[in-house]
């Protein structure tokens, strides 16, 4: 089993390195002809509009977009999600996504490069999952066919109603951060950065499935 890795932009290295710890082979994919006998594709972060146009200069939209029509299971991490998202807020007009998960994400949604932060997601059964999120997208909201796998806490502002009083209020709120639909794995975060390859086992167990 052989799965390709996006290599336009972003964590290229590291996501090749999580796959050969997980026992996978795994291919970079510069053009069309790389997809050829892949059991999946990663989309790593970067930044969203680039790889928008990169994809589209490439051929490679088109192609990504057939093959997951066709069923091929995609992993999106932080600006691979924004690529997948069925809407995203804050991008540019000619920006293009491939609408395979039924999520509305805002991009960079939880702020510029000086607010990326670490933390600890509950993930199944197991000990938290770390996470590393730079300039993350933020999951506004989610459709009913979408299994949220795990959510992360942050500090957000309540509304006056909510406040019980003028003005907002800071709270801690949570929000989707790595979602699932059908064979269509996207996180918020960076599961590459971190030493814990659940993420990619899971992604890996998708495609041999």
């Amino acid at each position: 089993m052989t799965i390709g890795v996006l290599n336009l932009q972003g964590d290229v290295r590291e996501h090749m390195a999580a796959l050969g710890e997980v026992g996978v082979a795994g291919r970079l994919v510069k053009r069309p002809d790389d997809l050829q006998g892949a059991s999946g594709l990663i989309l790593p972060g970067g930044e969203s509009t680039t790889l928008s146009m990169l994809l589209t200069s490439t051929g490679l939209f088109e192609a990504v977009s057939e093959l997951l029509d066709a069923g091929l299971p995609v992993l999106g991490t932080c600006a691979g999600l924004v690529l997948l998202a069925r809407q995203v807020l804050d991008g540019r007009p000619d920006q293009r996504s491939f609408g395979a998960v039924d999520a509305v994400v805002r991009r960079n949604g939880f702020g510029r490069q000086v607010a990326s932060f670490e933390t600890e997601l509950e993930f199944g059964e197991g000990p938290p999952l770390p996470a590393v999120f730079i300039r993350a997208p933020y999951v506004v909201s989610v459709g009913a066919e979408v299994d949220v796998l795990a959510t992360v806490r942050h500090h957000g502002v309540a509304s006056e109603d909510a406040a019980g009083s003028e003005g907002s209020v800071e709270s801690t709120v949570q929000s989707p951060a790595l979602l699932r639909q059908g064979r269509v794995l996207a996180a918020c975060f960076h599961p590459e950065l971190t030493g814990d390859r659940r993420v990619h086992r899971l992604f890996a167990d998708m495609c041999a499935a």
